[in-house]
């Protein structure tokens, strides 16, 4: 069966990202991201449509209804593609979808480091080419994984320099050189030839293998003299342009792979199967090259059952405590008990049968009162009839025969009322069943598993109750006086008074219950609510934001310090690992001025400088505040990717501003800003500016 922290409220999205490196902001929503836009326009059961555009990089997402398979979804986008594609500019950018996947599919982040010793012998670019072409390709093929995205380093590049002097010496242009490089680094084929017994196939081999064999590829020959790309250009290794980068517990850069998980996949499988893979690999890396997992969602799925776990055990065992107290009869308590166990074999079956994961959402609303309610109806109903029957008997052993009889008799007349009060509470959650969208994916599941269980314990109590009653209950025709009895009849006493004022006094109590209801709708309507709980992860995820135009080294330099303020001043980080802008698929497109620092943290029950997570995050906010020009939010790694998924922010509640005019959208947003100081209960505000980071033009 399926079983994963919280359940995936992700809508039915699909996400079309463009590269284009060459383009700037304005560019990018000019050329690029509006005539997507208007090419996806028509695509059916789209729901709703939002884009991001910023130099280097369009994200168009389009979320279509639930019922709307994901695969037909994309098909229908990449077919209005083909037609995009006509119109965009002729090598300025690539049009791709994102993977099939969710925001729980972020399963497992790792870096791939130096470890001491070994920091001179591998370069960031060297971490980031073992990433690439053997992390990621080994990772790949893995069940269950839908891609791996690469973040940091450098991406190795065969680079030609040109020198302008040397190039207007030759009397050629830019145009001419990229010609060249394009026509003569390729390999081709002349079918073959028979030459007596033998067939000989021919190839032209003229694709380069080495910075040399870049350097003699000729550019035009004049007087009959070639000239090569080296007499005009330095030919060089390079890297790519970067727009993000990781930093780590304030060592400087590494290398970072996110594994995403197909949408729909079993995680406790798939996470097994890359744990396994990722073995195979660190066996295959170089000397002295470590991969480290710094998110094993593992650890919180573990948490999660523990918690659901250890609150079944404790509430079956309250629940076999309080039968054994009030029925005065252990048999009768166990025989009511074992019904939990039974009952939620019969829940995860059904589970099983229609496909519901388990998590702390659905498993944790599970009420054993609700399943033993017919039971203890029905074993109530035979120990009574019993022993209103014992001067039938005169003290006599019952047979087998005879217990059957009287067990019989009342569970047949009591089985009608037992019947209808589970039959009520299975009708409370039939409404939620009928719950779509995000809501729906958050509660229909939890009304399932109480609907599959209340639905076993109706099922046992018709048949296996009666029978257990039969055979486990005492056959002693004889009762002698217990604690129970003693205390139903001290609780009879307090209550024989209580019962007899109210119906003297009926309209007092009818009055003073219609009061209290409506001060309690007051109250409810003052309360704060959520429609999401928040689930305590045990990790923490600081949002990073400087100055717009920040360049990324500065960035890398300033992460880097808050790691450092992080690890010395708090002995609650475990580890703390900063990514910086885009990764290589920018399902999280962030500019490189703002940054996610996913903080690891030690076991609670460990914490010395603070006893409650908030505590823990106002003080980290305090001390990351001297690090000039960073503005630090705090929240948790799921949370924030959930909020970013389903509504494009990360933040809890977001004012969107429309309008045509960027000057006056950002006045806007900055009036807005300084009203939100007067909310009280907004610990943290920021505002998002509109205009494009400084260039040269």
């Amino acid at each position: 069966m399926p079983f994963d922290s919280t359940p995936d409220i992700t809508n039915n999205q699909v996400q079309v990202i463009t590269q284009a490196p060459s383009l700037g902001a304005q560019e990018v929503e000019q050329f690029i991201t509006t005539p997507v836009e208007m090419a996806l326009a028509n695509i059916p059961r789209v729901t709703e449509r939002r884009s991001i555009s910023r130099s280097g990089l369009s994200v168009i997402t389009l979320v279509f209804d639930d019922a709307a398979d994901v695969y037909w979804a994309r098909q229908q986008v990449s077919q209005q593609l083909k037609e995009a594609e006509e119109v965009l500019p002729q090598g300025k950018g690539t049009v791709g979808l994102a993977p099939v996947t969710t925001w729980l599919g972020e399963i497992y982040h790792y870096t791939i480091r130096a470890e001491k010793g070994y920091e001179n012998k591998y370069s960031l670019t060297d971490l980031r080419t073992m990433q690439d072409w053997i992390v990621r390709k080994q990772l790949s093929g893995t069940e269950g994984i839908a891609e791996v995205s690469g973040w940091g380093g450098y991406v190795k590049q065969y680079e030609v320099a040109i020198d302008a002097d040397r190039l207007n010496a030759s009397g050629l242009t830019v145009a001419d050189v990229y010609d060249a490089l394009e026509a003569s680094n390729e390999n081709t084929g002349g079918s073959y030839i028979e030459k007596n017994s033998n067939q000989y196939f021919i190839r032209g081999i003229g694709l380069a293998t080495s910075l040399e064999d870049i350097g003699k590829i000729p550019v035009k020959t004049i007087g009959g003299t070639p000239i090569l790309v080296r007499d005009v250009a330095n030919v060089q290794f390079g890297y790519a342009t970067r727009y993000g980068a990781v930093t780590r517990n304030g060592e400087g850069e590494v290398v970072a792979g996110i594994t995403l998980m197909l949408k729909g996949e079993n995680f406790q499988q798939v996470i097994k199967n890359v744990k396994e893979r990722m073995a195979q690999i660190q066996k295959s890396l170089p000397e002295g090259v470590v991969i480290e997992p710094f998110i094993d969602r593992t650890q919180l799925v573990d948490r999660v059952t523990g918690t659901i776990t250890r609150n079944l055990i404790e509430g079956g065992l309250i629940v076999v405590f309080i039968l054994v107290l009030f029925l005065g009869n252990y048999r009768a308590g166990l025989v009511v008990a074992s019904v939990i166990p039974l009952s939620m074999l019969f829940a995860f079956g059904m589970m099983k049968l229609f496909g519901v994961s388990g998590n702390l959402m659905s498993l944790g609303a599970i009420d054993f009162g609700l399943i033993v309610d017919g039971a203890v109806i029905i074993v109530e109903a035979v120990c009574h009839h019993i022993g209103i029957s014992r001067d039938k008997y005169r003290g006599a052993r019952l047979t087998q025969a005879q217990m059957d009889d009287e067990v019989y008799l009342p569970a047949s007349k009591i089985r009608k009322s037992a019947a209808f009060g589970e039959i009520i509470i299975m009708t409370v959650y039939l409404p939620l069943l009928t719950l779509a969208g995000i809501e729906g994916k958050m509660f229909r599941p939890m009304a399932m598993i109480i609907f599959f269980a209340i639905l076993g314990a109706f099922i046992l109590s018709l048949t296996y109750v009666p029978m257990a009653s039969a055979l486990f209950l005492s056959k002693e025709s004889t009762h002698k006086r217990n604690l129970s009895d003693r205390l139903i009849e001290k609780l009879r006493g307090w209550y024989l008074p209580v019962i007899t004022k109210s119906l003297n006094w009926s309209k007092t109590l009818i009055a003073s219950m219609v009061v209290l209801f409506a001060i309690s709708l007051l109250v409810f309507n003052r309360l704060g609510g959520e429609f999401i709980p928040r689930l305590e992860e045990g990790d923490f995820a600081a949002e990073i934001s400087m100055t717009q135009g920040t360049s990324l080294s500065q960035m890398v330099e300033s992460t880097t310090q808050a790691e450092k303020i992080l690890k010395a001043q708090f002995p609650e980080v475990k580890q703390a690992v900063t990514r910086i802008g885009s990764s290589e698929i920018p399902t999280d497109p962030m500019p490189v001025e703002r940054a996610d620092m996913l903080i690891s943290l030690i076991p609670k029950a460990q914490w010395t400088l603070a006893k409650t997570k908030d505590e823990l995050m106002e003080k980290m906010e305090e001390a990351l505040s001297v690090i000039p020009g960073m503005e630090v939010e705090m929240t948790q790694p799921i949370q924030m990717r959930n909020n970013e998924l389903i509504t494009g922010i990360k933040q809890d509640v977001a004012i969107k501003i429309y309008g045509n005019h960027l000057d006056a959208l950002e006045s806007s947003a900055k009036r807005w800003h300084r009203l939100s100081r007067m909310w009280t209960a907004c610990l943290n505000r920021s505002w998002r500016r509109c205009s494009d980071c400084r260039r040269y033009r």
